[in-house]
Order: structure tokens, then C-alpha cells, then sequence
């Protein structure tokens, strides 16, 4: 639990500071519904499935569960749970990993990538329509730019980069 921080040492935002984050958060808050509300008229997915499923698709084989949660940037035990529902509906399989009784690796199914592939077209749509369209090849390197610097990487690989965060099985 964090440390109580006295009021007087806390370095309140300005107007134009809160205006900021709360656009940043209004934004980031309709683009996320926005990609929800397409995956769920345009396949059986849910949002976390689909992200999932992104990158065991690209991934060309299983992955490590600790990969793949780097990746993700999520807790360890939430992609536990999440394949787990996962596996029921047939979308991906768990396996254990042979040179380590603590290791499971993750892959996609052929129901899975069915899936995927059905749902894709359409989001990516969503997210050219509803951001990337809106900016300019300028913009675009500009705001890249700006997460870099946001996320304390400026000058090095973006850390959900896929490379980046985990291996394909064998490693």
C-alpha cells in the first residue's frame, strides 16, 4: 500500500493540466468502447479474446504464459483466468511445458484463429475510423513520439512490442 502523502507536498494539477488528463481519458474511455462495441457486432469475441488471440495469432506457435502476459501487460493470475475461459470455448490450448513442471505454454486453435480472422477486418477498421484516419503521417509520428516520451522509452522499443516482451515455445 502507498505511503499517505501529506496535502502540502502534493503538486496539484493546473487547469490546463486537469483539462489535459481528462481528454486524455474521455478519448482513451470512447475508443475503448468504440473497439467493444465492434468486436461484439462483429463476432463472438470479447475485448480481452481478441486481444489474446492477436498475439498467439502472430506468434507462428505456442507462447510461454509469462510471454504472453509481458506482452499483454497484465497480471499473471488474470491470463491465467483468461485462458481458462479461454480453453472452454475452444479458442486456445494450454500446455505444460516440458523442461519446467512450473511452465505452460499457450497457442491458438483452429477455432480460435476462425475467430480472429473473422473479427480483425472489422476492428481494424474501427481503429482506422475512429483514430488513425484522424491523424496525419506528421501526427502520427508525433504522437507516437509523445507515448515514448509518456512511457519513459524514448529512444528504445516500445515495451508491448512484440519482440520485446516474450518468445515463441523453445526458449
Amino acid at each position: 500500500m502507498a505511503d499517505h502523502v501529506p496535502s502540502e507536498h502534493v503538486r496539484w494539477l493546473s487547469d490546463q493540466e486537469k483539462a489535459l488528463w481528462r481528454d486524455y481519458l474521455a478519448i482513451q474511455g470512447r475508443l475503448h468502447l468504440e473497439i467493444q462495441r465492434d468486436l461484439k457486432a462483429n463476432s463472438s469475441l470479447t475485448e480481452p479474446e481478441f486481444e489474446v488471440l492477436v498475439y498467439l495469432s502472430e506468434a507462428g506457435g505456442p507462447l510461454r504464459m509469462t510471454a504472453l502476459a509481458d506482452v499483454l501487460q497484465w497480471e499473471r493470475s488474470r491470463l491465467s483466468h483468461q485462458v481458462t475461459r479461454m480453453v472452454k470455448r475452444g479458442l486456445v490450448e494450454r500446455t505444460s511445458c516440458p523442461t519446467d513442471g512450473r511452465g505452460a505454454f499457450v497457442s491458438v486453435t483452429a477455432g480460435g484463429m476462425t475467430e480472429i480472422e473473422r473479427a480483425a477486418p472489422h476492428h481494424v477498421a474501427t481503429v482506422r475510423r475512429v483514430f488513425l484516419d484522424k491523424l496525419s503521417r506528421d501526427d502520427a509520428s508525433e504522437l507516437a513520439r509523445l507515448l515514448a516520451l509518456v512511457e519513459g522509452s524514448e529512444g528504445r522499443e516500445p515495451t508491448r512490442q512484440y519482440s520485446a516482451a516474450g518468445v515463441p515455445s523453445g526458449a
